[in-house]
């Protein structure tokens, strides 16, 4: 994104004239397009806070008989959050007791 030196709007490309440029919507500002512009900036991404209690969360786990849909053991901890509206049911979080996956139902 450009912006103009004028009057700090941003910059769009323009073809009027027969040729490219960047111009200012809101005043004469105009800049010829000569050669090819490119820039890439690559965003490092945020850590994100395990809402749901992180590996804490399954150290007291029950365990119940449920089958893994990865490892199709059939064993698994679990336990239970209200995360949608009062009135719909929770939702259960599965982990495998052999493989470590995790899933969700309800």
């Amino acid at each position: 994104m450009l912006f103009c030196p004028s009057c700090a709007n941003l910059l769009v490309i323009s073809t009027e004239t027969g040729y490219n440029k960047w111009a200012c919507n809101t005043c004469a500002y105009e800049f010829p397009i000569t050669k090819q512009m490119t820039s890439r900036t690559r965003l490092e991404r945020k850590q994100v806070d395990d809402v749901l209690g992180g590996d804490d969360m399954w150290k007291h786990a029950d365990s119940t008989a449920a089958t893994c849909p990865k490892c199709d053991f059939e064993r698994a901890y679990f336990y239970m959050l209200q995360i949608r509206s009062a009135d719909e049911p929770m939702t259960t979080f599965f982990r495998c007791a052999s493989c470590g996956h995790q899933w969700r139902e309800g």
